[in-house]
C-alpha cells in the first residue's frame, strides 16, 4: 500500500506507461476517466490538467526503442475515477 492520502479527485499529471515517473498503478486500478475538449475518451496514454494536454498513441507507429509514438494535443482536459460512480468530482483547471 501507498503512504499517499486516498482522494476523491485524480492527480494534476498521471500517466499509463510504467516508464513515466507520472506513472501510478494504484490509482490506475480505481479507473481514470478524462474527458479532452467535452469529449470523453479512452485512448489517452498521459494526461496534464494545469498545462491542458493529453498524449495519444499515433496509429501503430512506433519508434526505435519499441515504444509507440505519441501526440500532445493541447485543449481543456478533466479527470475523474470511474469507481466512484456517476456523481463523481471532476478534476479540471480552472
Amino acid at each position: 500500500m501507498s503512504d499517499k492520502p486516498a482522494s476523491d479527485t485524480p492527480p494534476d499529471h498521471l500517466s499509463v506507461n510504467p516508464r513515466n515517473p507520472r506513472f501510478d498503478e494504484e490509482l490506475l486500478r480505481r479507473g481514470v476517466g478524462i474527458r479532452f475538449k467535452g469529449r470523453e475518451r479512452t485512448d489517452i496514454e498521459e494526461y496534464s490538467i494545469s498545462e491542458g494536454w493529453v498524449r495519444v498513441q499515433a496509429g501503430k507507429s512506433m519508434d526505435r526503442k519499441g515504444q509507440p509514438l505519441t501526440l500532445k494535443l493541447f485543449g481543456p482536459v478533466e479527470a475523474w475515477f470511474q469507481d466512484l460512480g456517476a456523481e463523481a468530482p471532476v478534476a479540471k483547471k480552472g
